[in-house]
């Protein structure tokens, strides 16, 4: 997770490559910090007036817990600049990365704008968690240019990156999407086809609906299911994926035991897995169960205990990896 080498990827003779962010919110606010930390300039396209304020609150929140070996926080205010219209946002932009609502007649006329606007060899980029690249630039004259380069939040500390092609999608630009992510410390993955919500939000949908269904039928509480999900599969996906970890749960004879054995019975354990129903009884009941067991701290507080934890698993394991390479 080092970022000497990738400040070297940001710079040239030219000077900082530069990256334009469209839209400051959540995911916006982290790859801000994320390419100021690797010594790119960063010109953030708002049209709020306090930008500049809610940019400087994040960077002072994100800081800390960027990757080892990041530039300087000190050198960041001069290769950080805001541009209210998109079409001057984008007009000398090395790579672009949109981060609009999920709306896509708004980001298709947002598209639309940045592929007239953008120079020709600007790679353009959606961090769109449900949205096709053919889709958001079937305005756009040219969009083989656009990759969706989903990332999970917060995509200053977690290091996945989605990257999901359309049809019109030039294999140069998912090339090049994979060569941009991994010059800021990301770790790129190339869904092989696109698929509603991709591949992360899958997974983690598919155990939040039955998590929900477990609080839901009064099993655990909401705390209670947070506590058995980071003191056990929280923690074994953090250093494997799922299929290692029963391929290692076969013992000697890996996955193909496992599957004879204990898995031999893995559809009918499905078939037990919840459906919950999210009325208003369901909701509500969440709701005052987050507020009861979180409720004490704000959200700035709750962000540097995420932030701090999940640094140090990365941290902990890039130590690992080291020793045993």
């Amino acid at each position: 997770m080092s970022g000497t080498g990738t400040r070297t990827a940001g710079t040239g003779a030219a000077g900082p490559r530069t990256v334009t962010v469209i839209g400051p919110g959540t995911i916006g606010l982290g790859w801000i910090a994320l390419f100021l930390g690797h010594g790119l300039r960063v010109r953030v396209n708002s049209r709020r007036a306090d930008a500049p304020r809610i940019v400087a609150e994040a960077l002072d929140l994100f800081t800390p817990y960027l990757p080892e070996g990041t530039a300087d926080p000190a050198g960041f205010a001069d290769r950080l600049e805001f541009e209210p219209d998109v079409e001057r946002a984008v007009a000398d932009a090395d790579v672009v990365v949109e981060n609009a609502p999920e709306n896509l007649a708004l980001k298709q006329e947002l598209f639309e704008l940045i592929g007239k606007a953008a120079p020709v060899r600007t790679l353009i980029l959606s961090s769109t968690s449900t949205l096709n690249p053919d889709d958001m630039g079937a305005r756009m004259a040219d969009s083989s240019r656009l990759v969706v380069g989903h990332p999970f939040n917060p995509p200053h500390v977690v290091p996945l990156v989605e990257v999901v092609a359309g049809g019109r999608t030039s294999p140069d630009a998912v090339r090049e999407a994979v060569e941009f992510f991994e010059s800021v410390g990301r770790v790129p993955v190339v869904l092989r086809k696109p698929v509603l919500a991709f591949a992360a939000n899958r997974l983690q949908s598919a155990l939040l609906r039955e998590s929900v269904h477990l609080v839901r039928e009064g099993v655990v509480s909401l705390e209670e299911l947070d506590r058995v999900v980071t003191h056990s599969i929280g923690l074994r996906w953090a250093t494997v994926g799922p299929f290692l970890a029963f391929h290692l749960g076969g013992g000697h004879g890996g996955l193909r035991k496992w599957l004879g054995t204990l898995g031999s019975g893995l559809e009918r354990g499905w078939e037990e897995l919840g459906r919950p129903a999210m009325d208003e009884a369901t909701v509500t009941s969440l709701i005052e169960q987050a507020e009861a067991a979180y409720g004490t701290r704000s959200y700035e507080e709750w962000v540097r205990v995420r932030d701090a934890r999940q640094t140090a698993i990365l941290r902990s394991l890039a130590a690992v990896d080291g020793d045993e390479s």
